[in-house]
């Protein structure tokens, strides 16, 4: 499943020049990941709450092809690409139209209220077997 989250340049998004700010790709692409969690019925204070557990980001491998400017209509298109038992890596692109602009790959773990890695509850990890793109 690739799902799709769009969003508006706002002015604040961008930097002197009027084009977007670098590291506000990064706010995008993390709505997008809570969007899609949210698709799946997944809540994720409530996760925390009954489960114990949050999803941390480990680490991001992130590639500006083009800028976005001021006003732009975007697109996050975020695909779940590999699933282990206590992590999952997303691929996320930033589009104008079909233009990607920002490619990023993301590995979160799933960590409980110690900060320690644990398994992602079993429940979730059926969910997103299901939208795993293999």
């Amino acid at each position: 499943m690739i799902h799709e989250y769009r969003l508006r340049v706002y002015y604040e998004d961008t930097d002197w020049a009027g084009l977007v700010y670098y590291a506000n790709y990064f706010k995008f692409i993390e709505r997008a990941r809570t969007e899609l969690l949210r698709s799946m019925g997944v809540d994720q204070l409530q996760l925390r709450q009954q489960h114990g557990c949050v999803f941390a980001v480990r680490s991001v491998k992130a590639e500006y092809r083009s800028p976005a400017g001021f006003d732009d209509e975007l697109r996050v298109l975020s695909k779940l690409v590999i699933l282990t038992p206590a992590r999952l890596t997303l691929s996320q692109d930033v589009c104008r139209d079909v233009r990607k602009l920002f490619t990023c790959m993301v590995e979160l773990a799933c960590v409980g209220r110690n900060g320690r890695p644990m398994r992602i509850p079993g429940d979730l990890r059926e969910s997103l077997e299901e939208v795993r793109i293999a």
